[in-house]
């Protein structure tokens, strides 16, 4: 299984989306994914996504999202997005949310799934790297900064 660190890519980083939901984000990762994926497929991608919020929220508070889901696919996948106004992701802190990371994993890989999620929330929850990621200006930029933090956060 593959790192975050080495499956975000360029082309499912983007900076500054516009989104007016919780809803269009996730279509709009899903989209990201699948189109870069041939073995993902949109609509099972955002159906997990969508499922999984039903469960209850992957808001973490702080501004930052983390969807995730298992889905019938070959390897971890996963998606940034900074977003140009934030959305409602029912948050615990009430918060709306402009930083959205989406963790995609293969059906049955229970511990890399919950290791991976562990990790990202640790970098997610620094205000520093926040910061960088919200002043991002460009797509190239957000990839920059957040590969960056991953790196440094390896497992």
């Amino acid at each position: 299984m593959n790192e975050p660190t080495q499956l975000l890519l360029p082309e499912t980083t983007r900076a500054r989306v516009p989104a007016a939901s919780r809803k269009r984000v996730l279509q709009q990762m899903a989209d990201c994914l699948s189109s870069r994926y041939d073995d993902l497929d949109c609509r099972q991608v955002f159906e997990a996504l969508m499922a999984r919020e039903r469960l209850g929220s992957t808001g973490l508070g702080e501004g930052v999202a983390l969807p995730h889901c298992r889905v019938a696919c070959a390897d971890i996948y996963c998606a940034f997005f900074t977003l140009d106004a934030p959305v409602d992701f029912e948050a615990p802190d009430d918060r709306q949310v402009d930083l959205v990371f989406a963790l995609v994993v293969p059906e049955g890989e229970e511990e890399a799934h919950l290791a991976h999620l562990a990790r990202l929330s640790g970098v997610f929850s620094q205000p520093e790297a926040q910061a960088r990621f919200r002043a991002s200006q460009s797509d190239s930029d957000l990839y920059a900064e957040v590969s960056a933090y991953l790196q440094r956060n390896a497992a």
